[in-house]
C-alpha cells in the first residue's frame, strides 16, 4: 500500500478509499528515484496490433523504469498465452528486476490502463500488496510534460519471496463447476461486440461469444474516455451496480484486461475477486463447452 499524501496529478488530493492503490503522475515525479521504489513498465499489446512493447519501452520509458514482460514472466510450458507462473518463477523474475518484499512497486503501461493491471494482479497474487498503478499510464505522464528516457534499465538484483494466494485465480474446472453452483458472478471485460458474438476474436480461429451466465463490463469503461484516468468511486460503483453480493471472477480474452476489472473492484473495497486466468481463449478452444451469444445477463 502507498502511504502518505497521494495526488491524482490533477492538483487535488485523491479521494481516500480503502485499498489505496492508485497514484498520479505528480506523486510519482515527486518520489522518483527514492530508495525502495521501483517503477515498472508492464506494457503489452494484442498480437494483431503490430506493436512491440519491449521495443517501445527501449525507445521511451519513465526514468528508471524496468520492463515487465508479461509473456516471459509466465508459465511458458502452457499452450495458453501468459498464464500465471509458479511462485518460484515469479520470485526469480521479481528479484531480477530489483524488487524485494519491501519494495513499493508502481506499474504503468503505454496505453493508459490496459496491461498494467495484469502486473498489479500478479504481484498481489504472490503476496505483494505494496503495488500501485500509475493513473493514466505513460500518456498521462507525458501529457504532464514529464521526462522519459531511452534504453534498458538494470537494477541490482534482490531477493523476493513469493507467497501464492490460490483464491486470486480460477482455473477451467472452477468455471465449469460455477455453471452448476452459481457461487460466483463471472464478469467479462471484452468488448460488447466480442461478448455478444458479433465481432471476431483477435486470435484466429477462436469463436466469439461468452460463458453462460456472464455479465459484460468492458475494461475500457473503467477509465474516463476524455482523460484516460480511472473513474472516481461513485462512477465505478455504477458500472458494477447490477452485481450481487457473490464473489466476483473476472475474465477477458487471455487474462490481461480481466485484471482491469479486478483492479476496479479492489478500488471499491471488494476483496473476494479472482481472475479466470485462461479466460475466453481457454474456454472457447476447449471442445464441448457451452458458448452463449447476445448481450447476456448484464448486457
Amino acid at each position: 500500500m502507498i502511504v502518505g499524501p497521494v495526488s491524482t496529478g490533477r492538483g487535488e488530493p485523491m479521494e481516500r478509499i480503502e485499498h489505496d492503490s492508485l497514484v498520479g503522475p505528480d506523486w510519482l515525479a515527486n518520489h522518483l528515484g527514492e530508495p525502495g521504489l521501483c517503477v515498472v513498465d508492464a506494457s503489452w499489446h494484442l498480437p494483431n496490433s503490430g506493436r512491440d512493447a519491449e521495443h517501445e519501452y527501449r525507445a521511451a520509458h519513465i526514468p528508471g523504469a524496468v520492463f515487465f514482460d508479461i509473456d516471459r514472466i509466465a508459465d511458458t510450458d502452457s499452450a495458453l498465452p501468459h498464464m500465471l507462473p509458479d511462485a518460484d518463477r515469479f520470485a526469480r523474475a521479481a528479484g531480477r528486476l530489483g524488487i524485494d518484499n519491501g519494495t513499493t512497486v508502481v506499474v504503468y503501461d503505454s496505453l493508459g490502463l490496459f496491461s498494467a493491471a495484469r502486473a498489479w494482479w500478479m504481484f498481489r497474487a504472490f503476496g505483494h500488496d505494496r503495488v500501485a498503478i500509475l493513473d493514466g499510464g505513460l500518456p498521462a505522464w507525458q501529457g504532464r510534460g514529464l521526462p522519459v528516457e531511452a534504453g534498458a534499465v538494470d537494477r541490482a538484483s534482490a531477493r523476493f519471496v513469493a507467497r501464492f494466494d490460490p483464491a486470486s485465480v480460477w482455473a477451467l474446472g472452477d468455471v465449469r463447476q460455477n455453471l452448476e453452483t452459481g457461487r460466483a458472478a463471472l464478469i467479462d471485460a471484452r468488448s460488447p461486440e466480442r461478448f455478444a458474438g458479433i465481432a471476431p476474436e483477435p486470435r484466429p480461429g477462436l469463436p466469439s461469444g461468452h460463458i453462460p451466465g456472464s455479465v459484460n463490463v468492458p475494461f475500457n469503461s473503467v477509465t474516463d474516455p476524455d482523460t484516460g484516468r480511472v473513474r472516481p468511486p461513485h462512477e465505478l460503483r455504477a458500472l458494477f451496480a447490477d452485481l450481487d453480493d457473490r464473489p466476483a471472477v473476472c475474465s477477458c480474452g487471455t487474462g490481461v484486461t480481466a485484471c482491469v476489472l479486478a483492479f476496479a473492484l479492489h478500488r471499491l473495497g471488494h476483496d473476494s475477486v479472482a481472475v479466470y486466468d485462461g479466460s475466453w481463449t481457454e474456454w472457447a478452444s476447449h471442445g464441448g463447452l457451452p458458448i452463449d451469444t447476445g448481450p447476456g445477463d448484464g448486457g
